[in-house]
Order: structure tokens, then C-alpha cells, then sequence
């Protein structure tokens, strides 16, 4: 990488010598012939000369040294040089290599602008576009130059002051003719369809990338527009020449150049004014922004209150930067953020917001430590929410199994106890001698269904899933050995998780604490939670890790808290959704 970041610097250092010399040296030419350029000699001809090969060249300078690895910027700076070099085919240049180079490559400024436009800010050129940059490249290098330059002799075409062709191979002044009108065809029709496709690319673009490219994109178009215009005004003579409306053409022509330099001037100040907002942006993250935090300054920077920050985890799952599972909303555009090839996030927003992909690239460079950090926060969140969702269904999956064994007990063995103490008592009415035991059996059936029942109950009360916490927590405690005092409790229903897991804080830690002989319980719903609140008068429970399991699989907390009087606190909250 940094080897060939070299090899651009240093083409690019090249070009810029280059484009110093074309203009000195293309000065130097002009005035040794005025009459036979385009500038005609005049202080503004030379000034417009001057000004737009080296605006153009320094332009596509600076677009390298923003974006090295785009070819934008040395089409550019390519562009300003064959700006220079339509003077180069003059008679009065002296010298016959500077003469046939001028020959060859005079029409070569219109493809490569037309490259340039139909480039920038392209990821990818279309067939379409390849097709006509082909026509005008061959057009303007071989229709217009190399072939013609092979077939004539300026000395024969009356030229005595010519130098030399050094390309001539076999004069026919009749067939460069021929070759020049059809390369003349050529580049107009190439330049058209190039500015054509230039205008469709605007249409198709969205506003925010239409207003990023248009100060450039629409320059060149006029540009192509005048290089066609110039080329149907020699249609009757079947060669490119300088009379007065192509001389006007070529001011006009130039105007349109430096406006296009001027809106690649424009865009890298925008560029410049990029960084710096991605600057602050380094500024407000640097502290490791807590999650989420980096949406919210993203959004603050790029001014869209939708946008949102996502990370794609290992299963294909898109989470946000609190880990919550999340989607990319319908009408949204979606930007990758990559480093090094691989994925960071994925940034949803308003269509065409993130349409430069400098800017996107930016961003992912500025705030690499903060996206490697809220993605790591993302995925360990989104990694405890299934660890809990885990746990919740473990749970309820565990309180189904105590309904199911409740239910089988009530339904089964409960019943068929209940039908032999009836049997016992009917055979004890009927039979005198074996009453005695026939009772003392039945007292123990009676027994066991009584233990059976509590069991029962135990497992998971009737009362809780048929009338909710409120009837099951009094219940519990009439048939509970300690005075427990109940408060105010919740009228309504809850979600059974919810139901389940303040009843079971409410019983275990009451069947756990051996040694109180007074308990408060209350409940109430506050804020979108249900809190149960129990308080005895002896020590806390040894163990209460499976009821802080039960309440954390509902994102709920249970605390432990001694009291000054001696006694112990325990309190739970859980969401619940009504």
C-alpha cells in the first residue's frame, strides 16, 4: 500500500512539472506563430492559455492528493496538459518533434475531460459510458491524430514552413482527408452521447448527490457541448482549424473548463469543512461514548434524526448500539462502514445523505476506536439479552412443568386418593367388625391427601394462574405457620412470568426464614414495574441466588437489606407490561 501511495506522488509530482513546462513552453510557441493558435497572441489569448491548462493540472493535483487512489484527479491534471497541446501542431513551432507530438495529440483534451466528468464520483463506469469514452479516445487519437499524421506531408500540402512529420509514412492527402472527416463524425458523436450521459447520470442522482456533483459535472457538460459545436462548424472543411467562431469557441470552451475547476475547488472545501466536522466528531467520541452515543453524534453531524447506527453479528442478526435486535427501516438508504475490507456497521439514514463515498470513509477513520468499542458493548449486550431470554424461557418452561405436575396431582393421584377414603368409609359402614381400622386407614388417606395437596400447592398454586398474585399471596397465607401481615396488593393481572416470579420471592423467602416470627408483605405497581416488598423481624435468608436467577431473567433486581431494628428487607422489581 504505501508503495504504491509512492508511485502516485510521485506521477502526480511528474504531471505537475509537466504541466509547468507545457505552459512555458506553449507560450514560447504562440509567439513565435500568433496567427496559427487559437490564442492569436493577445495578452488575454495568453492569459486564457495559461489559465486553464494550469488550473486544470492544479486541480487534478489537489483531487489526487485528497483521494490517491481515484483516477479523477490525473485525468485532470492529463486534461490540462493536452490543453497545451492544440497548439503544438503550429507551422511556426520550430521543431519537428514538438510539431509531429502536436499532430498526433491536438484532440486530446475532450476525452479525457469527458472522463473525468462521467468519472467523478463514480464508483464504476457503465457500459454506456465505456462505449462512448472508446469512440471519442479513438476518435480524437487515431481519427483526428496518428492515422492522418501517418498519411500527410505538410510540405505538399503547400505548408513551407512546416517542420518535418516525423510519422509520415506514405503521403495521401485525399485519404487523411477521408479519416480526418470520419474522426471529426466520431468525436462529435462521442461527445454528444458523453455529455448526454453525463446529463442522464444527474437526472438519476439523488438531491444531495446531484447538488455534490453538479458544480463539476455541469461545466463539463457545457464543455462537451462546445467541443461538439466546434466540431459540426468544420464539418465543411473536414478538419479541426482556428477562424474567428473557432477561436470564440475555444474562449468559450475554456470559460467552461475553469468553471469546472472551480466546482472541483468548491467540492474540496466541502471536503475540508467534512474533516472538519469529522474532527469533532473525534473530539465527542474520544471518550469512549456510552451506547448509543455514537448514533446520537452522527445523526448531530450529518443533521438526520433517523439515522441509525447498526451492527450485524455472527448469526446475521442486526442489533443497535444498546444490542437491541433491530431493522433497516423501508425508504431508508444503508451505508457500510468497512476497514480493511471487513464490515464495522451499518449506518441507516435518509436517502443520498452518505453518497460521497469520501465522506463515509472518513467516518469510519475517525471513529474507528469508538465503532470497535460500541460494536463490542452491541455484541456482548445482544449476548446477555439472549443469555436472559434463555433464562426466561427456562423458567417459564420450568413453571409449566410445576402446572403440568400440580395438575396431574389434582387430576390423578389426588382424585384416587380421594375415591379410597370414600370406599374406606363406605366399607367401614358396612362392615362392624374391622370399623377400627378401617377408620385408622381412612385417617391416613386423609393424611396423605392433605400432604398431597400441599405439595400441590407448592409446586404451583391453583389460585395464581386462575385469579393472579392477589388471591395466591392470601391464600398463601392462611395455611402459612407465620403472622404475616399483608399490605396493599396489586387488583390487576400481569404477565405470568411476572405473576410467577414476585409470588415465588414472596413464598420462598417466607418458607426460608426460619427464625422470623412476624412478616409485612406489599406489592404495588410503580412506574412500569411491579414491586414486592417483604419485611420480617429474624436474619436474612442463607440463600437466595435462584430467586435473584428468577427476577434478573425478567431484567428485575432483588435486594437484601438489614434493617436497624434487627429484622431484614427484601425487595424485588420486575417489568411488567400492565
Amino acid at each position: 500500500m504505501a508503495s504504491a501511495t509512492g508511485r502516485i506522488i510521485t506521477v502526480r509530482t511528474v504531471f505537475l512539472i509537466l504541466g509547468l513546462v507545457f505552459g512555458v513552453c506553449t507560450l514560447v510557441l504562440v509567439r513565435q506563430a500568433p496567427e496559427h493558435s487559437f490564442s492569436g497572441g493577445s495578452w488575454p489569448g495568453r492569459v486564457a492559455e495559461l489559465a486553464v491548462g494550469w488550473a486544470l493540472a492544479g486541480a487534478g493535483f489537489a483531487a489526487v492528493k485528497r483521494q490517491p487512489t481515484a483516477s479523477f484527479g490525473l485525468t485532470l491534471t492529463a486534461a490540462g496538459l493536452a490543453w497545451f497541446l492544440l497548439e503544438w501542431n503550429n507551422p511556426g513551432v520550430g521543431s519537428a518533434i514538438v510539431f509531429t507530438v502536436g499532430l498526433v495529440t491536438y484532440a486530446g483534451c475532450a476525452p479525457l475531460v469527458a472522463y473525468a466528468v462521467l468519472s467523478y464520483r463514480t464508483v464504476r463506469l457503465s457500459a454506456a459510458d465505456r462505449l462512448a469514452l472508446a469512440t471519442l479516445f479513438v476518435s480524437a487519437f487515431i481519427g483526428l491524430g496518428l492515422v492522418p499524421a501517418v498519411l500527410t506531408d505538410p510540405a505538399a500540402t503547400g505548408c513551407a514552413t512546416c517542420p518535418g512529420n516525423l510519422l509520415l509514412a506514405h503521403a495521401d492527402a485525399s485519404a487523411a482527408g477521408t479519416v480526418s472527416r470520419v474522426g471529426l463524425w466520431l468525436t462529435v458523436a462521442g461527445v454528444l452521447a458523453a455529455a448526454a450521459l453525463a446529463v442522464l447520470q444527474l437526472l438519476r442522482s439523488s438531491v444531495v448527490r446531484r447538488r455534490m456533483i453538479a458544480p463539476v459535472v455541469v461545466p463539463g457538460i457545457a464543455y462537451l457541448t462546445l467541443v461538439a459545436w466546434w466540431g459540426v462548424h468544420s464539418w465543411g472543411r473536414g478538419y479541426l482549424s482556428n477562424d474567428p467562431v473557432d477561436r470564440r469557441l475555444w474562449f468559450g470552451q475554456g470559460a467552461a473548463l475553469v468553471a469546472m475547476v472551480l466546482g472541483v475547488a468548491a467540492e474540496g472545501f466541502r471536503a475540508r469543512r467534512a474533516r472538519s466536522a469529522v474532527a469533532q466528531l473525534v473530539v465527542e467520541v474520544a471518550g469512549s461514548p456510552p451506547p448509543g452515543g455514537l448514533r446520537d453524534a452522527l445523526a448531530g453531524l450529518l443533521g438526520d434524526p433517523s439515522l441509525k447506527v447498526l451492527y450485524e453479528l455472527a448469526d446475521g442478526r442486526l442489533v443497535d448500539g444498546h444490542g437491541r435486535p433491530s431493522v433497516t427501516a423501508a425508504g431508508q438508504a444503508v451505508t457500510r462502514l468497512v476497514r480493511r475490507g471487513e464490515t464495522v456497521a451499518l449506518v441507516t439514514h435518509r436517502p443520498g445523505l452518505l453518497d460521497d463515498p469520501q465522506l463515509a470513509d472518513e467516518i469510519t477513520g475517525a471513529a474507528r476506536l469508538a465503532l470497535e468499542h460500541e460494536r463490542l458493548q452491541a455484541e456482548s449486550a445482544a449476548q446477555l439479552e439472549d443469555l436472559r431470554s434463555s433464562s426466561a424461557r427456562l423458567v417459564e418452561a420450568g413453571d409449566a412443568e410445576r402446572r403440568r405436575l400440580e395438575r396431574d396431582l389434582h387430576d390423578g393421584a389426588q382424585q384416587r386418593l380421594i375415591s379410597l377414603a370414600l370406599s374406606l368409609r363406605l366399607t367401614a359402614l358396612r362392615s362392624d367388625s374391622s370399623s377400627e381400622r378401617l377408620h385408622e386407614a381412612e385417617a391416613q388417606v386423609k393424611a396423605a391427601l392433605a400432604d398431597l395437596r400441599e405439595i400441590a400447592h407448592g409446586l404451583y398454586p391453583n389460585a395464581l394462574a386462575d385469579e393472579g398474585l392477589a388471591a395466591a399471596l392470601e391464600m398463601l397465607v392462611e395455611g402459612h405457620p407465620m403472622r404475616i401481615v399483608l399490605g396493599p396488593l396489586p387488583d390487576g393481572r400481569f404477565d405470568p412470568p411476572v405473576e410467577s416470579a414476585a409470588y415465588f420471592v414472596v413464598a420462598e423467602t417466607l418458607n426460608r426464614s426460619y427464625q422470623s416470627r412476624l412478616a409485612t408483605v406489599h406489592a404495588a405497581q410503580t412506574n412500569g414495574r411491579l414491586v414486592v416488598d417483604i419485611e420480617t423481624d429474624g436474619q436474612p435468608p442463607r440463600d437466595l441466588t435462584d430467586l435473584e436467577d428468577r427476577v434478573g431473567t425478567l431484567s428485575g433486581q432483588l435486594l437484601v437489606e438489614r434493617l436497624r431494628t434487627g429484622g431484614t428487607r427484601i425487595h424485588a422489581e420486575v417489568p411488567c407490561a400492565s
